[in-house]
């Protein structure tokens, strides 16, 4: 028992990095972290209660500017993130169409754990200024967020976009390093 949840979170490990495990879904669109994988991810952060709060005035780094009202951003254990690598192109907020069944996957995985409230955390990595990679976190953000309310039938109420631009990378060794561009998905409740 002990042994099989030390695979499953390094294979969700490994999967948000993109790298394959015998056994883990692999797909050449790169998508690497199954529906169960995401299902089971976001089930555990929804037990875990995690809640919108408002930051406080000295707030720390881990808050963020979210329609002009200032969101707390819980800290997710790397096992129960749910990383994306969703491609964009250089200097682009567009979703590519090779970047969609991806979502159409975690969209399964969001309505299998019955996720109430789900934020999109848009990453960026180091290149670039940072009000730069801010902006564009939040674009690409929203960009999810609207493929999966249109094509998924998730309410927009049932979602929050956020851009953290480069400010939470997955590698903090290489702040520029591809895994950082990513979106992540935190299940509130």
């Amino acid at each position: 028992m002990i042994r099989r949840s030390i695979l499953s979170a390094t294979c969700v490990i490994l999967a948000a990095l993109g790298c394959a495990m015998p056994g883990a879904a692999q797909s050449s669109d790169g998508l690497s972290m199954s529906q169960e994988q995401m299902q089971g991810a976001l089930e555990r952060q929804r037990t875990r209660g995690l809640a919108i709060s408002p930051a406080s005035q000295g707030s720390t780094p881990e808050a963020t500017e979210s329609s002009a009202t200032q969101v707390s951003l819980p800290t997710v254990p790397k096992e129960d993130q749910v990383n994306i690598n969703i491609r964009f192109d250089f200097d682009s907020a567009a979703l590519r169409e090779d970047q969609k069944p991806k979502l159409r996957v975690l969209c399964n995985a969001v309505k299998g754990a019955e996720v109430q409230m789900l934020r999109i955390l848009g990453h960026t990595d180091a290149s670039g200024s940072e009000s730069y990679n801010q902006r564009l976190s939040k674009l690409r953000a929203e960009e999810v967020k609207r493929f999966l309310v249109a094509d998924c039938g998730l309410s927009a109420d049932q979602l929050e976009a956020v851009g953290v631009g480069e400010r939470f990378p997955y590698d903090e060794e290489n702040p520029r390093a591809d895994v950082n561009r990513r979106v992540e998905f935190q299940a509130l409740g």
